[in-house]
């Protein structure tokens, strides 16, 4: 039964306070003074914010019917001083709205004493999707003129825990426009609030599928009410939109999903399309204070949604279209072309830009990343507070490279907004760029714990198990994901985990996978030639990597197209082919550049022997990025170690390394599945041969063996036997010397005769016998 709670005495709203009792109006605890009949008409307005109240219901209730008066002219006055009273105007109110020849309306949240919002009685009972036999509403009736209804709070019926399924709107205007685009916009609207869960497209999506239904099918009320039971959730919202003569009117509804019954309901007018986005962003709010959160909250977190978004329609509907597709389709081809048409149609359009630098990492752009998160957080003023935060912490992320910046903001985050997968996400991401797996792997769980159908996360999971040389984990959780039919953009983990466990056969399934699918195809073919080299086929790797150069022009990808070449660069010159190295090189710098195709570049410069070159990159590459955690952390560390090998000077190679050393088993670029790992692992080893340290060159190298989740099929890590080898041959220990030497050429048995440096493995190998 519902609980009995006393009548608020004092009701707060913006910097008011109006004190019921002593019947007195205060600002920020100032009196305001306000004549009897204006305060009358503020209360009546509070008894029921949110709803429109005749002016025939204000006239009964403070002018008698016998009392002879001038009651429009009266009330007019009235409404006039109340409105000067609160720095309000008819205009642009933000209190009191006037709707022509209906009467007026409260528009902003309102409180008691408590923090608790209070609402008018026209909404209807309020039932929590657990209590199927519904809760009954609580009147109470203070003394005063009209008395104010405010209902049992629903807080405690839609406690944080509960989730919402967000409908699409019915259109019946007959203009496209707002297809998809009002969803959308309700959707920036709702997500700026701590206290409301949205349920992801993702797992919508899924929950579709798992009903038989397409992925893109609209979300009608039924569909949504099914969703809303499937997915556990509290509530359904339904909009619609319709045009009446030349106004648009809204309504959107909260409906329980056990019963059905319509938790809360509200509505707004627009005079013409312009105004559609300001009603829109009305009743977002009004359906906030209706579903529980606190006037505190809505004052804080309620950015108007013209300013979160944008005022064009069509941008909104752009935007809405390339999010699906990027967040939910995981197309960024189809996806870059709607968010950039968004960006044209509304050139300050901030999310836009946040959503195109996330479509453009995804792909591999980095250069392209960094230019539109540039733009998205020079516009971020105005935009909600999690989109600050999004917005923000991809800077620093994408443009910066600062990690600390990265985890700070990832943290407050997670804080302010438990419930958002993303923030789990970015700490993962930064706990896997330094090196630590384990606090990796516990975020990206607890981003799956919250979008459970999303897949990137579960493939980060599985990858990260593979990091941690769990590879049975990663087996387990990789089979798990087909049996839920979550396994798209798979391949790639797939692949590494079955070089891991040296299944040949599974790695050709992966790869003829991907056959002919742009943005797909590229990766598994630079895979391939990755393995390719590992087992000495450097002419094979030299050619699957151009043939993946080629496929990621065809999808439009130019700088991982370029990274391909930088990376077959580096193969050669690890090998010995410094001709070879530097003309693969020179392609690559030809088509693009960006932070990671530098460091491959000045590396394989460095392998190629090519000191003046990569210093040329790396002092480039110190002034352009001075914040950023990795490239100060990692790859200066190791490009200045090899350029003082290259000097001969190895004991400075050593020292500049020592910066490195904490951070040397991270993942160092967002591009996990191909990039050149542990290479100040591996230049520290040759530091120490060079300077006759045979044990310390050996620790350096085991560690690379023993951390094969992380090298995998790298070139590095065929070469570490090798040079294993060689530090055993400088201890003196001619048996493990000789037994390193074999271990290398069995592994390359079946190689290209012709590579100099197996030629060399061949001779000091011959020198022991």
């Amino acid at each position: 039964m519902a609980l009995e709670t006393p009548a608020p005495v004092v009701l707060h709203f913006g910097t008011f306070e109006v004190d019921l009792r002593a019947g007195e109006l205060r600002k920020q605890g100032v009196r305001v003074k306000l004549q009897e009949q204006p305060f009358l008409v503020l209360k009546i307005l509070l008894a029921r914010p949110g709803e429109i109240i005749s002016r025939e219901e204000i006239r009964s209730a403070i002018w008698s019917s016998d009392t002879f008066v001038d009651f429009d002219n009266s009330l007019n006055t009235a409404i006039t001083k109340l409105r000067e009273a609160l720095g309000d105007t008819r205009e642009n109110p933000r209190f009191i709205e006037t709707l022509p020849r209906r009467g007026y309306r409260f528009i902003a949240p309102v409180t008691g004493t408590d923090g608790q919002a209070r609402r008018s009685s026209v909404a209807g009972p309020v039932v929590h999707r657990k209590a199927v036999t519904g809760i009954a509403v609580l009147i109470v009736v203070a003394g005063t003129a009209v008395g104010l209804f405010w209902y049992l709070r629903l807080a405690d019926r839609l406690p944080g825990k509960d989730t919402i399924v967000l409908g699409d709107f019915a259109n019946s205007t007959g203009d496209q426009v707002f297809d998809g685009m009002l969803r959308e916009g309700l959707s920036v609207e709702l997500e700026q609030s701590p206290f409301l869960s949205l349920v992801s497209d993702q797992d919508i999506g899924q929950t579709l599928l798992m009903m038989g239904q397409k992925r893109d099918t609209r979300l009608t009320p039924d569909i949504a009410q099914e969703i809303c039971q499937r997915t556990n959730s509290a509530a359904a919202l339904h909009g619609s939109i319709a045009l009446i003569g030349t106004r648009y009117n809204l309504i959107l509804k909260a409906v329980n999903c056990v019963n059905g019954d319509v938790l809360a309901s509200t509505e707004a007018q627009a005079n013409d399309k312009s105004h559609v986005l300001n009603a829109l962003g009305k009743m977002a709010s009004e359906i906030r204070s209706k579903l529980g959160e606190s006037w505190s909250s809505l004052q804080k977190y309620n950015a108007p949604l013209e300013q979160a978004t944008t005022p064009s329609l069509e941008a909104l509907r752009a935007y809405s279209l390339g999010f699906k597709s990027t967040w939910v389709a995981s197309d960024q081809s189809a996806a870059l072309p709607l968010l950039q048409r968004a960006t044209q149609f509304d050139r300050n359009f901030a999310m836009a830009y946040w959503a195109m630098s996330n479509a453009y990492s995804t792909i591999g752009e980095s250069t392209l990343a960094a230019e539109s998160i540039r733009k998205a957080f020079d516009l971020r003023e105005g935009t909600t507070e999690l989109e600050k935060l999004l917005i923000e912490t991809d800077y620093n992320s994408f443009l910066t490279g600062d990690l600390t910046k990265v985890r700070r903001g990832a943290e407050l985050g997670a804080q302010m907004y438990p419930r958002e997968a993303i923030f789990h996400l970015d700490l993962a991401v930064v706990s896997n760029f330094l090196g630590q797996y384990e606090t990796g792997l516990k975020e990206y769980q607890e981003a799956l714990r919250l979008a459970p159908y999303n897949g990137f996360f579960r493939r980060q999971v599985i990858y990260t198990y593979l990091l941690l040389n769990r590879v049975a984990d990663a087996a387990v959780a990789a089979k798990d994901a087909r049996a839920k039919r979550l396994d798209a953009d798979l391949a790639p983990i797939l692949y590494g985990t079955a070089f891991y466990r040296d299944d040949n056969d599974e790695m050709a399934r992966e790869v003829a996978s991907t056959a002919g699918k742009p943005g797909e195809e590229d990766l598994l073919l630079a895979l391939e030639a990755d393995t390719a080299a590992f087992f000495g086929h450097p002419k094979q790797a030299g050619e699957l990597s151009r043939q993946a150069a080629d496929s990621a022009e065809r999808a439009g990808e130019k700088e991982t197209a370029a990274t391909y070449w930088a990376v077959s660069a580096l193969r050669e010159a690890l090998f010995g082919d410094a001709e070879e190295a530097r003309q693969r090189a020179a392609i690559a710098k030809r088509h693009s550049s960006g932070r990671d195709l530098d460091y491959a570049v000045a590396l394989a410069s460095e392998f190629a022997g090519d000191a003046r070159g990569a210093r040329a990159i790396t002092d480039d590459l110190a002034k352009r990025f001075p914040e950023d955690t990795i490239l100060q952390c990692n790859y200066l560390p190791t490009l200045r170690a090899k350029l003082a090998l290259l000097h001969s000077e190895p004991q400075q190679a050593l020292d500049l390394l020592a910066a490195a050393a904490p951070y040397e088993l991270g993942l160092p670029a967002f591009s996990f599945y191909n990039w050149p790992n542990l290479y100040p692992v591996y230049v520290r080893g040759e530091a120490y041969l060079a300077a006759h340290q045979g044990s310390a060159a050996a620790a350096e190298f085991q560690k690379i063996l023993d951390h094969r989740g992380i090298v995998l099929n790298e070139p590095i890590g065929a070469l570490a036997r090798l040079q294993l080898a060689r530090a055993y041959g400088l201890q003196g220990d001619t048996a493990k010397a000789r037994a390193g030497y074999q271990d290398f050429l069995k592994l390359w048995k079946d190689a290209d005769p012709d590579i100099p440096i197996l030629k060399e493995a061949k001779a000091e190998y011959a020198k022991l016998q």
